[in-house]
């Protein structure tokens, strides 16, 4: 992030050819409805997180050690 605030305008990351270019001279250009739309649901989910009084999670399951083995040549006989 700190690689791209240091740009110059209209200077982005190419992912194709991993360097730094001038995106509109490269021809690289994000359609207007899809920002919009990003920009839009990106603005949603913030208002809905900032405005959620309470939010429920699982707490993380406490792994269990494995037993020990059976032992070889027994066939599993429990």
């Amino acid at each position: 992030v700190q690689k791209a605030l240091e740009q110059k305008e209209g200077i982005g990351f190419n992912a194709a050819s991993l360097e730094w270019q001038d995106l509109a001279k490269e021809g690289i250009l994000d359609p207007a409805k899809v920002v919009r739309s990003a920009l839009q649901n990106a603005a949603s989910i913030g208002g809905m997180i900032l405005t959620t009084e309470v939010s429920i999670t699982d707490l993380p399951k406490k792994e269990k050690e494995a037993g020990m083995p059976d032992m070889g040549g027994m066939g599993g006989m429990m």
